[in-house]
């Protein structure tokens, strides 16, 4: 007589299904966020090589197809003609110069408009199919619309250099950046939490607390090096540590009301984006030391390791991009070396926090 199986064969199923599922979300969004590192790499060489300007209309869906004939070439070469960057900068500028800044930016472009594919499509895919777990639809959603947000932003940071300026606002460069950043980190966020973990315990109580600090000083520490990037601070004052001869340089406040040196007073970005990195220097040197003393075996202290070998690694190449006075493949290291900071200190935020669990709507269907 035949027995029926019951068995605990399907929940074993549904979990290694669920585990898949995992797999695949994690594999997408790590192809996501190397897309994002390529973006803002692009988009530093953009700023760097003063591209930025070149394409003088937005157009989201024709702009896809750059110019392929020379009448096209010279329609947009005219549109930039008319803008003071060209005006002031560029008026000796041949045709063969203005495809080469023209390639960086609709580069850029490009690379965006591609991201948002390779977003959106398989995000369809997974939730159609009903791959993705109930606690991550919102957060990818809300990932896709500020990415949708991000494409406004670019063009009306772009805008604030077409009429009276002859390089983009740096309030709206910074902002541009911090939300290509926001979406970076909220895509590492949940590859990381979709990550079997080791479940060590923190260190203590409040180690969450401090590593939280330091991604947060990581974000701010960008929003500062866009600043000197939108003002060109960095191509004067090129010495360290000592900065216009003194370790604090005078006239940081020169400008009224004091809190505009803050952001538009070149000398002053540059001295507060300097304290910025000794700030989180100290703060990652701390936090290792303390892992290495209270749990010298624990993943929370090899990553505690790893962050700060990263920081110093960050804030030699700054170094030499200061002293060097900006050349181009320095300066989009030191932006890509950011965002690998930002990138490492959010997953070893996150590493506190543990895998999401599998819950009974995740398991069951």
């Amino acid at each position: 007589m035949m027995t029926q199986t019951t068995t605990p064969e399907k929940p074993r199923l549904e979990i290694d299904s669920a585990r898949r599922h995992r797999r695949q979300i994690r594999l997408w969004l790590g192809f996501v966020v190397f897309a994002l590192f390529a973006l803002v790499l692009v988009g530093g060489a953009t700023r760097l090589t003063e591209s930025g300007l070149s394409i003088t209309e937005w157009k989201p869906i024709h702009g896809v197809v750059p110019p392929l004939s020379e009448a096209e070439w010279e329609e947009e070469f005219s549109l930039y003609k008319q803008i003071p960057q060209y005006q002031q900068m560029n008026s000796d500028m041949t045709m063969e110069g203005f495809k080469t800044i023209f390639w960086w930016e609709w580069a850029h472009r490009a690379l965006a408009r591609s991201i948002g594919v390779i977003f959106a499509l398989p995000l369809a895919f997974f939730w159609l199919t009903g791959r993705i777990e109930r606690r991550l639809k919102l957060p990818l959603l809300g990932i896709l619309a500020l990415g949708g947000f991000q494409g406004f932003v670019g063009w009306w940071m772009v805008s604030s250099g077409l009429v009276n300026r002859t390089d983009v606002s740096q309030y709206r460069l910074a902002t541009h950046l911090i939300i290509a950043c926001l979406i970076f980190s909220a895509c590492l966020w949940i590859l990381r939490g979709l990550t079997p973990h080791r479940g060590d315990a923190p260190p203590t109580r409040y180690s969450y607390v401090v590593a939280g600090a330091i991604a947060l000083m990581a974000l701010v520490q960008i929003y500062l090096g866009a600043l000197v990037a939108g003002l060109d601070a960095g191509l004067s004052y090129n010495t360290w540590p000592l900065m216009d001869g003194a370790l604090v340089p005078s006239d940081l406040f020169i400008q009224s009301p004091a809190w505009r040196n803050l952001f538009e007073n070149p000398k002053t970005v540059q001295f507060v984006h300097r304290c910025g990195a000794y700030v989180l220097l100290t703060l990652v040197l701390g936090h290792m030391i303390a892992n290495l003393r209270l749990a010298p075996r624990s993943s929370h202290a090899r990553r505690a390791v790893v962050l700060a070998g990263l920081v110093l690694l960050q804030a030699s190449i700054g170094i030499m991009t200061l002293l060097l006075q900006v050349p181009i493949g320095w300066g989009v290291a030191h932006q890509g070396g950011a965002l690998v900071v930002l990138g490492f200190a959010i997953a070893h935020f996150r590493g506190f926090f543990g895998e999401y669990p599998l819950d009974a709507q995740t398991v069951h269907g």
